[in-house]
C-alpha cells in the first residue's frame, strides 16, 4: 500500500513538473484536482500501456524502444481528455506538448523514484554449476 500512495505521489509532482516548464501543458485547478489527475494518469497509464505496447510491439522493436515515448504522448493525450470531461482543468495544446510533457514526466519519475529508493536493483550472485 506504501508503494501505490509513493508512486501517486511521483506521478503528482511529476505532472506538476511538466505543467510548470511545457507551455502547451496547462492545469487550472488546486492540489486536490492535481492528485486525482495524477491518480487518473495512473489508471490509464497502468490499463492502457502494456495494450499499446503489445499492439505497436513491431514498432517499438524496429525503432529500438523510441516509439514508447509515442505511447508515453498518447498516454498523457489521454489523460487530459479524460481530464476534460471530468473537469478537471488538465489541457494539452497538442501531440508536440504531450510528446515532451511524456519525456519530462517519464525523467522527473525516474529521478523521483531513484531518490525515494522505490526503484531497487537487486544482483543475485549465480553459484556455476559444477563440472
Amino acid at each position: 500500500m506504501r508503494a501505490l500512495f509513493v508512486r501517486w505521489i511521483i506521478n503528482a509532482l511529476a505532472l506538476y513538473v511538466a505543467f510548470n516548464v511545457i507551455p502547451g501543458i496547462h492545469f487550472e485547478k488546486g492540489p486536490v484536482a492535481l492528485l486525482i489527475v495524477a491518480a487518473l494518469f495512473g489508471v490509464v497509464n497502468s490499463a492502457l500501456r502494456p495494450l499499446l505496447t503489445v499492439l505497436t510491439c513491431p514498432l517499438v522493436v524496429l525503432t529500438l524502444g523510441l516509439f514508447t515515448f509515442v505511447i508515453n504522448a498518447l498516454l498523457l493525450l489521454i489523460t487530459a481528455w479524460l481530464s476534460e470531461q471530468f473537469d478537471l482543468g488538465l489541457y494539452v495544446d497538442g501531440f508536440g506538448a504531450a510528446f515532451v510533457g511524456g519525456l519530462l514526466i517519464g525523467v522527473v519519475s525516474l529521478v523521483l523514484s531513484l531518490m525515494v529508493g522505490e526503484r531497487r536493483v537487486i544482483v543475485r550472485r549465480v553459484q556455476p554449476p559444477e563440472l
